[in-house]
């Protein structure tokens, strides 16, 4: 039977302890459409968070608190696509790595790496939100940039302390029968069983959902609710700066909405997985065959998230829609304007950046 090896996944199928006689034949298709759908996603994001990191970086001194976790966001999500052409190549051969250890090692941690700070940003940005509205006068001092930076000093160092086990775990492995390498996790170091294999496989897995994905869901859920009421019962919707922090919590509500939708089919199956080799679910070919088909697919949705955010931001964000058009029209004036026609548009950029 082919290699079945997760290209982003924390955990291996075990297809000779679970599914010796299960026909994956339909598993095929995903070798030349996943690859094409990885490299739209890297050269969206590429592009897309380039931008929104470069817009970012050049608002000093305007930047709204959810502007530097934005940043922060764009960031983690570009260093995830510079990856994608490896995966792209992996699954395009089947499942077989040719990049060596190094890479192997490297390219899983970051995808582990943007799925903590993606979501952790995310958290921070709708707890922002949560005393910038529900708390707006208490919570000025909480709101400093000095606490926004050790907010991200944590994102980062937590995100890349929970994506540790990647490194010491994901390995390259030969396979004889279909002279294949995989990008593969190999717990020979701390076990031995079988049985102990399967718990950390399981453990792993459903830590990462709950860490990566649950828990800070039901944060976000507990922010928006007192939100959600506190908007219902004080705003008013003529005064400006109501109107400007409606806007923003519409902005970050979207971010939140699309990262759930995007990376919630990848825990469920993922989850279903480790839960079935504690055989707390029905362990069937047609079960483990459903997972095996889904799994590349939803691994390819959860990481879409990672070209919509720019997009998102250009719809719904009208102050930053206004200074890529100005980025763009400053980059027509080094061309072909003079010294002042720069300078003016660099006033207009800067006054379309209202602080909130």
């Amino acid at each position: 039977m082919e290699a079945t090896d997760s290209t982003y996944e924390y955990y291996e199928y075990d297809e000779s302890e679970n599914s010796t006689m299960c026909d994956y034949s339909e598993w095929s298709p995903s070798y030349s459409v996943i690859p094409v759908l990885y490299m739209l996603i890297f050269i969206l994001g590429l592009s897309g968070n380039g931008v929104v990191i470069f817009t970012v970086w050049r608002a000093q001194g305007k930047r709204r608190a959810a502007d530097v976790y934005i940043g922060n966001l764009a960031l983690a999500d570009l260093t995830f696509v510079v990856t994608l052409p490896l995966w792209a190549v992996y699954t395009a051969m089947g499942y077989h790595w040719p990049f060596g250890v190094a890479l192997c090692k490297i390219s899983s941690y970051v995808v582990l790496l943007n799925m903590y700070a993606s979501v952790f940003c995310l958290t921070c940005m709708s707890f922002d939100r949560y005393l910038a509205i529900v708390h707006s006068l208490s919570s000025t001092q909480l709101r400093t940039r000095g606490h926004t930076r050790a907010c991200l000093i944590g994102i980062w160092l937590l995100s890349g302390l929970l994506a540790a086990p990647t490194l010491i775990f994901r390995t390259t492995k030969y396979d004889p029968t279909s002279n294949r390498t995989s990008c593969a996790m190999d717990f020979s170091l701390v076990m031995t069983k079988v049985e102990q294999e399967n718990l950390w496989i399981a453990g792993l897995s459903i830590s990462s959902s709950a860490l990566g994905f649950l828990l800070p869901f039901l944060a976000m859920m507990v922010c928006y609710g007192f939100i959600g009421c506190t908007v219902t019962r004080h705003f008013n919707s003529l005064r400006k700066e109501d109107q400007r922090k409606r806007r923003l919590l519409k902005i970050i509500t979207t971010l939140v909405v699309v990262f759930a939708a995007c990376w919630m089919p990848f825990h469920i199956v993922k989850s279903a997985d480790a839960l079935s080799y504690l055989e707390l679910f029905p362990v069937n070919c047609a079960f483990l065959r459903f997972l095996l088909l889904a799994h590349p697919y939803a691994t390819c949705l959860a990481y879409v998230n990672s070209c919509l955010n720019p997009f998102l931001y250009a719809f719904f964000d009208l102050r930053f829609r206004s200074q890529c058009l100005c980025l763009l029209n400053l980059k027509k004036s080094l061309h072909a304007s003079p010294a002042s026609s720069l300078s003016s548009q660099k006033t207009e950029a800067q006054s379309l950046a209202t602080k909130v």
